[in-house]
Order: C-alpha cells, then structure tokens, then sequence
C-alpha cells in the first residue's frame, strides 16, 4: 500500500506494508508511480519518501514469485527502471529517509533519490548471495562508483549488510542520524527545501545527473543488470534461491550452470 498527504508545498509518500517490510510488487510500483505522477500534477516544491515499520524496503515482494517463470525483464526493466527514471527526473528537490532493511529494488529507491538521510539501524547492500541472483536496480553502478571493484565484490560475495553509520562513511548517501532524529531531519530539509529557489535547485539537480551519468553510466548499468539476472532464472541455484527463501530455510547451492 503506497499513501500520498500533500501539505506546504511538499509531498510525503510512504511505503506502507510494514507486514512484507515494504517489499514491492507489480501492483506496489504501480501505485508508487501514481503517487509520484499525481505529487507531480500538485506542483509540489519537495517531496519526501520514507517506509512504514521496521524498514525502508526489503527489495522486491518474490513471496509468490515461481523462478521458473519469472518474468525479470518485465519487472525490472518494464517496471522498475520507469519508475526510478521517474523518480529521479521529478521537478523538485527529492528526499528519502532509509532505515531499517534498504535492499535490492528499495536501494534502487533510494539512489533514485536526491538526498538520503539514513539512520543508524539501516542495512545496506547486497542480499542476493542467497537467493542465486545478482544486484540490480542501479547498485553495481552505486557500490562501485563509491566504494570501488574490491568493496563492491566482497559485499556481493559475502551477503554482508552494512551499517547506516558505514554506508554514510563509504559516501553512498548524505548523513547518517539516530533512527529518532532521521525523520524529522528529513521532514525539515524537505520543508526548507520547498521554500527555496526550486529552479536553482533543478539546475543543480540536472547538472549532477548529466555529471554521474557520464562517470557511471547508471542506466546502462541497470540495462546490463536486468540481463544478467534474466540469464540467471534459468540456473539451478536461482530456483534453489527462491524456494529456500519461501519456505524459510537455508539454499543448498550446486554452483551448476543448467
């Protein structure tokens, strides 16, 4: 469930579905597309986006996703790199606050997302070590722009999740504050934010783009990203992955390519 309130020129949209930690399906992204579009339409001069309950966004919803006819492509490239095209061309300064679990489609949120306020309980990184699938939406582009090949692989290979403190320090995002002061933090910067000068703010906005779109390459990356993982579903250990997943217990992993 996606919910927009409007109110002083900025926009607060929140994930809520603390039951699934945010995590998004079809219908999830369609309604956080919406959300944007209509804050948009409103004319809004900030927008804020944050998740209800224990985390920002546990990644993708795969609950009742069958591998074998996993429709990656559809979802990633049909779906998600829309969205975050969308979110990261929205006609005003953009916030996100990060807590809690920030994973795979809920990273790509978040590098959509002009400024980051994370707290302390964030885990950032790359969860997929279990699941025989690869990053996506954006963060081979994010970790290796930031944090370099080494740093990247190692979280990639290991599953290990960074702090929000750690994340903060490796330069992925903007500040990193107690999980009591990160919101309201985040709430003040966008209200002060929709009091400035927006066009000069825009300008800005489009200059860093065309700057990390040169250095990275973000949507080449993520192009790249959703082919690979599309190879993937035919792997033995990408189906392991998701049935280990579902019924909650440990992937035995075969390292098979068919």
């Amino acid at each position: 469930m996606i919910t927009l309130v409007i109110e002083d020129g900025v926009a607060e949209i929140v994930l809520d579905a603390p039951e699934k930690l945010n995590s998004l399906g079809p219908e999830a992204v369609a309604e956080l597309s919406a959300a944007y579009d209509e804050a948009a339409a409103a004319g809004v001069r900030a927008l804020l986006l944050r998740g209800e309950g224990r985390a920002f966004c546990a990644g993708r919803d795969i609950s009742d996703v069958d591998p074998r006819e996993d429709d990656v492509i559809g979802y990633l490239e049909g779906l998600i790199e829309p969205l975050m095209r969308k979110m990261s061309e929205f006609p005003a300064p953009t916030f996100a606050v990060a807590h809690g679990a920030c994973l795979g489609v809920g990273l790509g949120l978040l590098i959509a997302t002009d400024v980051v306020y994370v707290a302390e309980s964030a885990k950032i990184g790359s969860p997929f070590a279990n699941l025989g699938a690869t990053l996506d939406s954006g963060g081979h582009a994010l970790f290796f722009e930031r944090l370099g090949a080494h740093r990247t692989l190692d979280l990639i290979y290991t599953g290990r999740l960074m702090s929000g403190s750690e994340a903060v320090a490796g330069g992925l995002f903007s500040q990193v504050l107690p999980d009591e002061e990160a919101l309201p933090a985040a709430r003040a910067a966008a209200s002060k934010a929709s009091q400035g000068a927006t066009q000069a703010f825009l300008a800005s906005k489009r200059l860093i783009a065309d700057l990390r779109d040169q250095r990275v390459g973000l949507w080449v990356s993520m192009s790249d990203e959703n082919r690979a993982q599309a190879a993937l579903c035919d792997s033995p250990d990408y189906r392991e992955g998701f049935a280990a997943f579902q019924e909650k217990r440990r992937p035995n992993f075969t390292g098979t390519k068919a």
